[in-house]
């Protein structure tokens, strides 16, 4: 290979920069170029302890040659170098003298990366014989030498090389280490992309943890942007980096104040997430943490939210993705019952209102079976099917809507559907007992609906306490509490006392952030089932803005 007379060469050309060495070094460049594809054939199969062994002054030779900016002035030279240096990383150091060559290594390749720190004056002479302002060429050579070690990452090859083995996992992992402080420069995200969607056959993880970090860091920031294939593959692959994601959500979430359902779903799609969910590993931990946070939020109507939004985003993202599924629905919910899922996932956007019911009682049905009736054991408990409900909660609120418009005997199927997604784990009594409470507010509710005219009093003594005198639980006086509010917002008389009521209701803070919750949703539903409800609409606008106003 000639070692010492390149050894020699680069001595010489390290020492002088006069004319004549520069020319000496361009002259020579071709068949130095040859000697590092014959040293990295040397090296590449060699470890770190053998190398230095067999080359002692290895260092100092790529050493020399990094900082040569004639030779780093080809992209070719650029390649072939961070491949040999990548040889000397050695993976896991156990002395101080291993620990000290691998950052000296790791600062030679985050040199040669950088080639914003090459010294324009020494290579002016080269770029203006090239007929190129440096301003025009490093940038260019930059990009050409990204662009081809992301050829060599996905091709499993090096150019010139006509080799058909695959990378060594120590270079691509060298190479994840030197990329960490240069990650938010734009012409190095297809190199980012290219290492985190690179998948080789080793059973344990070739990139570094580090770089994992670095690149979640720079996602979550927004100082780069990566295709979604990239971001899945990150979250396949570092599991940490997913939890960052959905807990930068949260944040993002519980900080803003005016957290109305439209916001929710910009921070939800900016996330990336239910793109990323269409990968059911991906999406059955996006599940699990959902499972956690509801759990440990002991059921917040923010939390509850994020999850109806998370799943109309993720139903949209898979529908877009392939009409022809990849996956069953069931792959997403194993645990589930397939009907339910199934007829959950058919939300009633282009059906007509007056076949809502039909559907409704179905839902109720199967979920009355599994959970009462207990002949599907396989299917999970009550907080099981109820957190698969509340995934596309808005059909409760479709049947708190259709209970309190009808003029006929309340259908038994839609008051436990009501009576369970307000308390899903009472048990059958209790819930039979919630179920008479809210047929006896509705009795007398109906019997006002059709009233042009309504006095205060009149809607407050029919949703009143239970008659009996003993208090309601706080689960069954939100679910009247609701069906109050879709009673002020479809009754004619209603419309005109609304204010008064919900003032008069309104009497903690708790209780209107709760309101303003729900006028939100159900506009929003209205708007994504194209109701044409233009008073019930106007008037639940103003009541939002009212309430707003107050917090």
């Amino acid at each position: 290979m000639d070692y010492m007379f390149w050894m020699q060469k680069l001595s010489i050309w390290d020492q002088a920069s006069t004319l004549e060495t520069q020319q000496d070094t361009c002259l020579h460049l071709p068949k130095f170029q040859e000697f590092l594809k014959q040293m990295f054939e040397t090296l590449k199969d060699m470890d770190s302890n053998t190398i230095i062994g067999k080359f002692p002054t290895i260092g100092q030779l790529l050493a020399k040659t990094c900082w040569n900016p004639f030779i780093l002035a080809h992209d070719e030279s650029q390649k072939i170098l961070i491949w040999c240096l990548c040889c000397l990383v050695n993976k896991e150091p156990q002395n101080s003298a291993e620990l000290k060559l691998n950052s000296g290594t790791q600062g030679l390749l985050a040199h040669v990366l950088s080639t914003s720190r090459f010294d324009i004056k020494e290579a002016g002479v080269f770029t203006q014989h090239l007929g190129y302002t440096p301003a025009d060429y490093y940038p260019g050579l930059l990009k050409n030498m990204v662009l081809s070690l992301v050829s060599e990452l996905k091709d499993n090859h090096l150019n010139g090389f006509n080799t058909q083995k695959r990378m060594i996992p120590e270079q691509v992992r060298s190479l994840s280490q030197v990329c960490i402080p240069l990650i938010t420069l734009p012409d190095f995200e297809p190199l980012v992309e290219a290492l985190l969607t690179c998948h080789g056959h080793e059973p344990q993880e070739i990139l570094c943890r580090e770089f994992f970090d670095a690149v979640t860091e720079a996602l979550l920031l927004k100082k780069i942007s990566l295709p979604t294939s990239a971001v899945l593959c990150l979250w396949l692959r570092h599991l940490p980096s997913l939890e960052k994601a959905m807990l930068h959500l949260f944040e993002k979430l519980f900080s803003d104040e005016r957290n109305v359902l439209r916001r929710i779903k910009c921070f939800m799609k900016d996330s990336l997430l239910p793109e990323a969910a269409c990968h059911p590993a991906v999406f059955r931990i996006i599940d699990e943490i959902f499972r956690s946070v509801l759990l440990e939020t002991d059921g917040a109507s923010e939390v509850l939210a994020t999850i109806q939004v998370f799943t109309w985003c993720f139903v949209e993202a898979l529908e877009k993705e392939n009409k022809q599924l990849k996956f069953a629905f069931r792959t997403y919910f194993p645990y589930a019952s397939p009907s339910l899922v199934m007829v959950l996932l058919q939300y009633p956007k282009d059906t007509p209102q007056a076949l809502w019911l039909q559907p409704l009682k179905h839902i109720s049905d199967l979920l009355r079976e599994i959970v009462e009736e207990q002949s599907h054991g396989s299917y999970g408990g009550p907080f099981e099917n109820w957190f698969l409900f509340i995934h596309f909660g808005g059909w409760a609120d479709i049947a708190a809507e259709q209970l309190v418009m009808s003029e006929a005997e309340p259908p038994e199927a839609l008051l436990w559907l009501l009576a369970f997604n307000y308390s899903p784990c009472d048990g059958s009594q209790q819930r039979a007992q919630t179920m008479m409470e809210v047929k006896a507010v509705l009795s007398r509710l109906v019997k006002l609906f059709r009233s042009p005219v309504l006095s205060v009093s009149e809607v407050q003594a029919a949703a009143g306490e239970s008659r009996d005198g003993v208090p309601r639980l706080p689960t069954c006086r939100q679910l009247i509490r609701h069906l109050l509010l879709n009673f002020l917002l479809w009754a004619p008389g209603g419309r005109l006392i609304a204010q008064e009521v919900i003032t008069l209701m309104a009497h903690t803070d708790a209780i209107t952030h709760e309101i303003i919750g729900f006028l939100d949703q159900t506009i929003n539903r209205w708007d994504h089932l194209s109701v044409e409800a233009p008073e019930s609409r106007k008037l639940a606008r103003e009541l939002l803005i009212a309430l707003r106003g107050q917090v």
